[in-house]
């Protein structure tokens, strides 16, 4: 997520409570594994956007487990 500001290392607090809606930066769980991305909405369905040009992005549809898990609020870097 490192075009979202996010670094390999860095902390990343969700709420479970806020609504995940487009464009959000998201907590997903996928086939039992924790992963964030941008979530992507639209008439193609739901898409979770890699910021980082090295891992693809993930159609929804295409998984067997899939939940939004929360919404990063923060990230915490350490020095």
């Amino acid at each position: 997520m490192q075009g979202a500001g996010i670094s390999d290392g860095d902390e990343v607090i969700a709420d479970r409570s806020v609504k995940p809606r487009d464009e959000h930066v998201v907590i997903a769980v996928i086939d039992g594994e924790m992963t964030v991305k941008r979530l992507s909405t639209g008439p193609g369905g739901v898409v979770l956007k890699a910021e980082n040009p090295d891992y693809p992005d993930i159609r929804a549809a295409e998984l067997s487990d899939f939940r939004l898990w929360g919404v990063a609020t923060t990230c915490l870097h350490h020095l």
